[in-house]
This record gives structure tokens, sequence and C-alpha cells, in this order.
């Protein structure tokens, strides 16, 4: 019988990514962390590896491509055994006006968001599918997936692509006891967005519980998502952003 569960995350070098390897650790999983950056990928790892019940392995590398793909499958299956929890949650964001937009960022959000989404997805289906245990997989979408945001448009297409194949997924993988849901944050304090000095007090006047998410809002959610807590739930986005969808002020207003 299995032990500890076993969980592969990416885009985990930093922000939302990281303090979900952060909870599933203090939970008890073995974690296998990806980013794209080799040097947030071991910053990550020397900094989680004393934390938690579970163990920690790195993979860095583009999460999209289908080599670094087989290699966090490799990983958990080589040196676990088994496959329990996937979080896809590398993304970019490429801003750009509508009018404007270049057929190359436009096709490189959806690489990455997109397809680096479907085809990790496939792949640890796959896996869970032939260890008849079932499995939990979480994708990250976003706010923008509900709600307009200037600029946003590509982004916005591809995190709502995401969400629907959370949904589309539920009646493929249900039968082999794999559910799927998706995750989406909204104004969130990362080493990213607060970048921005005005950050913090911006989105504090927006969201109507008074401030943005910290990572560990969103991971407290992602956690729980995963977890057998939620093993009745399959083909939801649960939505985490203080009420801002509810009403949508824009922060352009």
């Amino acid at each position: 019988m299995k032990s500890q569960k076993v969980a592969i995350i990416t885009g985990a070098g930093q922000g939302i990514g990281l303090e979900i390897a952060r909870k599933l650790l203090d939970t008890g999983s073995n974690v296998i962390l990806n980013d794209l950056e080799k040097k947030l990928t071991e910053e990550a790892v020397a900094s989680l590896s004393q934390q938690g019940k579970g163990s920690i392995m790195c993979c860095s590398g583009d999460s999209s491509s289908e080599a670094v793909i087989a290699e966090l499958i490799d990983l958990a299956m080589h040196h676990f055994g088994h496959l329990d929890q996937v979080v896809a949650n590398a993304g970019i964001t490429l801003f750009g006006n509508f009018l404007d937009y270049s057929r190359e960022d436009f096709s490189e959000v959806m690489r990455v968001n997109q397809a680096g989404t479907f085809f990790l997805t496939q792949a640890a289906a796959r896996v869970m599918k032939v260890q008849e245990n079932g499995g939990s997989i979480l994708l990250t979408s976003s706010v923008t997936a509900h709600q307009s945001h200037e600029n946003l448009a590509a982004y916005a297409m591809s995190k709502a692509a995401i969400e629907m194949l959370a949904k589309n997924l539920v009646i493929e993988l249900a039968p082999f006891g794999i559910r799927i849901n998706s995750i989406a944050p909204g104004a969130t304090i990362t080493e990213r967005t607060t970048s921005d000095p005005e950050y913090v007090n911006t989105w504090s006047k927006l969201t109507p519980i008074g401030r943005p998410a910290f990572t560990s809002d969103i991971a407290e959610a992602a956690a729980f998502l995963l977890s057998d807590a939620a093993r009745h739930i399959t083909g939801q986005t649960l939505i985490v952003d203080g009420g801002w969808t509810a009403i949508s002020p824009s922060p352009y207003a």
C-alpha cells in the first residue's frame, strides 16, 4: 500500500507555485518541483528541503516541452514508484493591446499556458490510469477567465480554455478515479506583482475583502482541491479573489 502521496508542481520556483509546494510538503506529500529558471528551482528546493513531512526534488526547464514533461514523470516513477497529485501551474503573461498584439506573443502564450497544461495533464493521467488508484490534477487559471481585464485578451483566452479543459476531461478521467479541477487566483502578492509599488494599495481598494491575496491563501485552496477531503469534487473551478469578480472594478478605472 502506498504511503506518502507524490506531487509534481510546475512553475514553482517562486510565488503561488512555491507556496503550493510548501503546503503539500507540510501535508506529507513528496514533491517534484519545476521551474523554467534553474537558479530559481534550486533556490526553491534549498529553501524547502528542511521543511514539511515529505521530500523534495527538482527538475528545471520549460514545462511545456515534451522532454521536460517526460523527465518530471520519470522522476516520480523512478524515485517514488507512483504519482498522485499534479499541479499544472506554469504560465506566462504577455500584456498587449488587442489591436496591436503580435502573432509571436499570441503563439507563445498559447504554447506555454494551453499546450503545456494539456500535455502535462495527459502524461500524468496516463500514469494514473495504469496505477488504478486514481489521482488529483489541478490546473491554474485566473480571474481574467471570468472578467475582462485590459491588455490581457490572449492571456484571458488561454486561462478560460484551461477551465474548459478541466470540465471537459471529467468524462474521460472520472472512470479511472482521476479528479481534475482548476483554481482561479485573483490579485496576489508575489515577487512579480510587488515590483509595482502601487500594486498592494491599488488592489486593496479594489478587493471587497480589503487586500489582495497572499500566496498562502491560494495554496490553502489548492491543497484542499488536491486532497482526499475534496474526493467528490471534479470538473470545477474555484475562484480565490477576495470577492473581486463579484463586482469587478477595473484597476484602470
